[in-house]
């Protein structure tokens, strides 16, 4: 996912030439002092969130109202599927150490324009049981002052307030509540123990199949366009009538029908559009929405030309019907093994809509 240009993808580089993974870090293991702690350097204070545009779930909070407190950052925008396969996580520890002394804070920098609709982030975080204060950064202030790079990010800090680990993208769980732990036993917080949570995630919440996937992040837009195989290239800006091969390499995609491919998104101008898509992945999502306020467009998703039957995602049924009603990720195909190539299709049978992204797992 990205911010202010700033891309995630399996492996993509933004516009302005930075490279960003957001598929499982292989980081350097903090080293272990002969107590059997982990060493945690001191890699900074904690910045400010003055930056921050509004407070979702709390009052305004400050580095130094914090003091005292073990607090863990976490960086997200609510359509990244990087973001919402941690979320089970950080929402587990939030609710476990809340009383032993942890604040989790969760700092929105959207990517997309429709997520820097407060509105948006507000139904996003009461659908994803978001209950920790949310530090609304439409503007990316705060992600400047952390001088972040990903999401999701996360930001480990000491009761005195100094950051002494972070971590970007999925995965090292249990590491991560160890320093949890950790912290909240050398701010005081006695009897915290050691055991970990357990969590599996449901719907995207679930983790990725890293194993079987062989499909980056793509984007359905002009600006940085990929891998785009309707003949004839495509129509920039324009109004066009797309056309689909009838057959596609593996992460190719294609538009069919009445389009205009903005710089942002892919906008349907008439019924019966449909994007083209073959990938190699369990699971298949697509960020998209109605191009208008409160309007909604009926879809069919077919897999390799068929309904997708057991392999139907959380928001289609197995005749693989679903309804675009809001600016979201939705998951379209959840596949059972074996997983290979696929070919799928999305036929929207309702103009105005947006789309933006498609993302695997």
């Amino acid at each position: 996912m990205t911010a202010h240009d700033l891309v995630l993808g399996v492996v993509i580089a933004s516009a302005s030439g930075v490279l960003i993974d957001s598929s499982p870090k292989e980081t350097a293991a903090p080293q272990q002092t002969a107590s059997g702690a982990v060493a945690l350097p001191v890699e900074g204070d904690l910045p400010s969130f003055g930056g921050a545009t509004l407070w979702l779930n709390s009052q305004p909070l400050t580095a130094d109202g914090l003091r005292g407190k073990v607090v863990l950052v976490e960086f997200w925008t609510y359509t990244c599927i990087n973001w919402l396969r941690q979320l089970p996580y950080v929402r587990a520890w939030a609710e476990k150490y809340k009383d032993s002394g942890l604040v989790v804070i969760g700092v929105h920098t959207p990517e997309f324009a429709f997520e820097k609709n407060v509105d948006n982030v507000r139904r996003a975080a009461k659908d994803m049981r978001v209950d920790f204060p949310i530090a609304v950064d439409s503007d990316g202030t705060v992600w400047r002052a952390f001088g972040n790079e990903a999401w999701p990010a996360l930001y480990f800090v000491d009761a005195r307030g100094h950051v002494r680990h972070r971590h970007f993208g999925e995965g090292d769980y249990e590491r991560s509540e160890t320093i949890i732990q950790q912290l909240l036993a050398e701010a005081g917080n006695g009897g915290v123990g050691r055991e970990l949570v357990s969590v599996a995630g449901r719907g995207a919440e679930a983790a990725a199949d890293w194993a079987s996937l062989r499909s980056p992040e793509t984007y359905v837009r002009q600006r940085r366009i990929e891998r785009f195989a309707s003949p004839g290239g495509s129509a920039p800006g324009k109004r066009h009538t797309y056309v689909a091969p009838a057959r596609l390499a593996l992460n190719e995609w294609a538009l069919a029908g009445a389009w205009t491919l903005g710089d942002h998104a892919a906008v349907l101008n008439e019924a019966t559009g449909r994007i083209v898509y073959r990938f190699h992945a369990r699971d298949l999502h697509l960020i998209m929405g109605p191009a208008a306020r409160g309007t909604s467009a009926r879809f069919r998703v077919l897999i390799d030309g068929r309904p997708p039957g057991a392999a139907h995602g959380t928001d289609v049924d197995e005749q693989g019907n679903g309804t675009v009603t809001e600016q979201r990720l939705y998951q379209l195909v959840r596949q059972p093994a074996p997983i290979a190539d696929r070919q799928f299709e999305i036929e929207f049978l309702d103009a105005g809509v947006e789309a933006f992204a498609f993302t695997f797992g």
